[in-house]
């Protein structure tokens, strides 16, 4: 870890929001709108399950984000730095999840199967009004603590701070009413945060691990898996992780943040991709394994559909033939993204410590994740259909998720609240 250093006062500075930026995520965006209303009237039920797809990936990357920053604060991390500040920004998308996770229950005779084949032994789980609730009282209460986390946050960020907006500039003199001086502000927000933080490190360890079951297990409502919850929760942090390294690489140079992202913390957050990604392995290995010497048809058939046949053998011999199966190769291209490049190419000091290098771990650990999220949901729909995820309404909706999660992050991180930055005298 890098050495300890006295933390410095922060303060929000806010800067212009790049317009050829701001054109291409709107740009996005709406390819994004334009694939869904396109989708909907041709083939409704591919339109739904992209967005399926998407809003688990980008709910998971923005609130991973904030869980990061919240267990920085818990352990009481000095090493973080602006690192931490980076990772806030993620939490933009949080609320914003919400509201796409509501509008995702719209299409749900299009996602959730046992709606329209009834799960009598499960009915009491798998019904739409207990799934509607309990998953947007999970979600809602997600953004509820996360938003509070980034108010208290950035309080004491922003007293003076001359916001480019109206909009920006109302909201400044919303979080910084009653204000009662730096040090005073600085006091409270320390411990406010410390009582928020675990609060919403339990409910995102819980709730995701719900969410899991809920938007992924129960597209094969027939299988179950006890651990799945935590690897599904896990492997949404890590994709966190992996976009907390890439902005924190791409904030090197950013006013007021120079000689902020040293090698060192570059390294420790290297550090944190490569032992996460060993622990999503162990997650993954832990219900692959009993799964494998179980047996059992009503465990192995989730797996068998994503991994093939010829991880299921009694032998290691590899039958290469095997790997023609539908999905094996994009289930091996997901692996590989989420464990293979982040343990191999981290495994030594010095790539931690390169930005390109780091940098371009993130991209790919993030690709390997959304891979992965793709195919947890498709082959419960499609198990012979390997080419199901792809195609130009599956990627436009992506695009249009990805414009809108970019947006917002610059919006949050350039003009309110801005990204916080070391007050030097």
């Amino acid at each position: 870890m890098t050495a300890f250093k006295e933390p410095l006062a922060e303060v929000a500075r806010p800067r212009p929001i790049p317009g050829a930026l701001v054109a291409m995520c709107l740009a996005l965006t709406a390819i994004g709108v334009l694939a869904f209303a396109y989708g909907l009237s041709t083939d409704a039920d591919t339109a739904w399950r992209a967005y399926h797809v998407n809003f688990l990936y980008f709910a998971g990357l923005g609130q991973g984000g904030v869980v990061i920053a919240a267990i920085f604060v818990t352990v009481g991390a000095h090493w973080p730095g602006s690192v931490r500040r980076v990772a806030e920004g993620l939490a933009a998308w949080v609320p914003v999840s919400f509201v796409l996770g509501a509008i995702g229950f719209l299409g749900r005779d299009h996602i959730y199967p046992w709606i329209a084949e009834p799960v009598p032994a499960k009915a009491a789980w798998l019904n739409v009004p207990r799934l509607v609730i309990v998953d947007l009282l999970i979600l809602g209460l997600l953004a509820f603590f996360s938003i509070r986390y980034l108010y208290h946050s950035v309080r004491p960020t922003l007293h003076g701070v001359e916001a480019s907006s109206g909009a920006a500039r109302a909201m400044v003199e919303r979080w910084t009413r009653g204000w009662r001086g730096d040090d005073l502000e600085r006091e409270s927000s320390a411990r406010s945060l410390r009582r928020i933080s675990p609060a919403l490190l339990l409910i995102f360890a819980f709730g995701f691990s719900i969410l899991g079951f809920d938007q992924v297990m129960s597209l094969s409502p027939m299988w179950y898996s006890n651990l799945f919850g935590a690897y599904f929760a896990w492997g949404a942090f890590l994709s966190a992780v992996a976009a907390t390294a890439l902005l924190a690489v791409l904030h090197r140079n950013t006013p007021g943040l120079e000689g902020e992202m040293t090698s060192g913390r570059l390294h420790d957050i290297g550090k944190m991709i490569f032992a996460f990604s060993i622990f999503w392995m162990y997650l993954f290995w832990s219900q692959y394994l009993p799964i494998w010497y179980g047996n059992l048809p009503e465990e192995t058939f989730f797996l068998e559909a994503r991994l093939g046949s010829q991880f299921f053998q009694s032998t290691w011999n590899i039958d290469w033939a095997r790997l023609d199966e539908p999905w094996v190769k994009l289930t091996l291209a997901a692996w590989i993204g989420c464990w293979v490049v982040p343990f191999w190419v981290l495994l030594g000091q010095r790539p931690k410590r390169t930005p390109a290098i780091l940098g371009s771990v993130g991209v790919v650990t993030m690709l390997g994740f959304w891979i992965e999220r793709n195919v947890l949901v498709w082959p419960s729909f499609a198990p012979k259909d390997p080419t199901a995820w792809a195609g130009p309404v599956q990627f436009g909706i992506a695009l249009g998720f990805l414009g809108a999660f970019v947006l917002v992050y610059l919006i949050f991180t350039r003009a309110f609240p801005a990204l916080a930055v070391p007050r030097r005298s």
